[in-house]
């Protein structure tokens, strides 16, 4: 006899092998939904965002396991949207520019640890 389980739903906390929170958030019909938070062995926030229906949506922020925030930016269906940044492990920007449909596209800049600009490149749309 094959019993199906019923879809997941409602609150999740993933743990890590040791028992410390790793993850928690929502399920809605078996699927990630609404705010979710991950997080690092040492308990720092590892990421932030929101799921609909299983896919990354709206603003999406990771941070290195010091606390110091890395990277952030929009998906729409889980695709790259709209602008993005990811900064050095020293707080300094590293890059930005904007994605569209999960491609880069415009001007982007990127800088050094000293927060020098280093390279402009400017992509095409398709």
């Amino acid at each position: 006899m094959n019993k199906q389980k019923p879809p997941r739903n409602g609150p999740w906390r993933g743990t890590f092998t040791d028992g410390k929170l790793e993850s928690e958030g929502q399920y809605k019909d078996g699927e990630k939904s609404g705010d979710w938070t991950y997080y690092f062995r040492n308990g720092q926030v590892k990421a932030k965002g929101s799921y609909q229906d299983g896919q990354f949506t709206g603003l999406w922020q990771w941070w290195g396991e010091n606390g110091q925030l890395r990277q952030e930016g929009s998906f729409v269906d889980s695709q790259q949207d709209g602008l993005w940044k990811r900064w050095f492990n020293n707080g300094q920007l590293w890059d930005e520019g904007e994605y569209a449909a999960g491609k880069k596209i415009g001007p982007w800049k990127t800088y050094n640890k000293q927060g020098e600009l280093t390279k402009e490149k400017t992509y095409k749309a398709d």
